[in-house]
């Protein structure tokens, strides 16, 4: 039974360090409490545990903007994070853990706006048939959570542009994202605030709840064990090396001849290359699959394998052409 209800507000919007403190928060809420956690990332693409990055996200463009890429530990599918996003988190133990509770306080403290606010389909929360709040859940088998955004003043554009991407290239068995329609709040609540909201939140969360909402502050944090946490959600190993096979395909024509690399991905390493070309040399093409096999599928590193192969006069600009064919499909 829930005797205390606490809730703890984010200092800061990266994205590694928030996806730590949720974790942390997971491991330490106590028997007899619920803790909402309030936080924002900051150009951020967030993708699901099983889902391929590649195909979810214009990395290369995200990462040139100074986006950053996150895994969380939930499921579900790829969402765009900005400062006009405001995401929550309930934790608790098993037997304190009520999805349809939890959804409560958001739809009440929407409503409480004067937003027609209503819970659609499994896992959404909609205003007049347009999605603003998508939700995604976690257990260790003994804590609990429930996550999820709330689009106060997105920026669509930013959206569109980083995620969602046709990739006819990729073929994958990746659990992949579904579309939908989506709305800002503010478009219903014109004078609406990302702090606005955070206070409608915390007062539908006491009225839900029957009790008083007590904050929990970044003293009460091992800051330690977050740090971390956060080295895990940062590293290359958990974004891109997930255990997940895809095939990937390149192909271009230049004045020399045709190209085609055939690429077999696992944990974010080819584990195969096959070239095809119908140029005139054969020994590039069996050195650059040999190069291929075994490098991280990054830009960046097939790009520095490449170079590595010695160019002479049979195969002068070959090797230039293929890297600036990496270079525009951008991983």
């Amino acid at each position: 039974m829930i005797e205390h209800i606490k809730y703890i507000l984010s200092s800061q919007t990266n994205p590694y360090k928030n996806l730590a403190l949720e974790e942390y928060l997971l491991k330490h809420v106590g028997e007899k409490e619920c803790i909402l956690f309030l936080w924002q990332n900051e150009k951020t693409v967030v993708i699901g545990k099983n889902q391929n990055p590649w195909k979810e996200c214009r990395v290369k463009e995200l990462e040139a903007a100074g986006g950053k890429l996150v895994r969380r530990l939930s499921g579900g599918g790829a969402v765009f994070h900005d400062i006009g996003n405001l995401n929550f988190t309930y934790l608790a133990t098993k037997e304190n853990y009520n999805v349809e509770r939890q959804l409560e306080v958001i739809v009440k403290a929407v409503n409480q706006l004067g937003i027609p606010a209503v819970k659609s389909g499994r896992n959404d929360i909609t205003v007049e048939g347009r999605k603003f709040s998508g939700n995604a859940f976690y257990s260790d088998g003994i804590h609990y959570y429930h996550h999820g955004t709330l689009l106060v003043d997105v920026d669509m554009n930013q959206m569109a542009l980083y995620l969602n991407v046709s990739r006819d290239k990729l073929i994958s068995k990746g659990v992949g994202s579904v579309k939908a329609r989506v709305a800002n709040l503010k478009e219903y609540y014109p004078a609406l605030d990302i702090n606005k909201m955070r206070e409608e939140l915390i007062r539908a969360y006491g009225e839900v709840y029957g009790l008083l909402p007590t904050q929990l502050e970044q003293a009460d944090i091992n800051s330690l064990e977050v740090t971390q946490m956060e080295e895990k959600f940062s590293s290359w190993d958990w974004i891109f090396g997930k255990k997940m096979e895809f095939n990937y395909l390149i192909g271009n024509r230049f004045s020399w001849g045709d190209i085609d690399i055939r690429l077999n991905v696992n944990s974010g390493i080819i584990k195969q290359c096959a070239v095809y070309s119908d140029a005139l040399e054969i020994g590039l093409f069996e050195e650059l699959s040999e190069r291929l096999n075994g490098c991280q599928f990054s830009t960046a590193a097939m790009v520095k394998a490449l170079e590595e192969i010695p160019d002479n006069h049979e195969t002068a600009g070959m090797i230039g052409d293929i890297i600036s064919v990496i270079l525009e499909e951008g991983f």
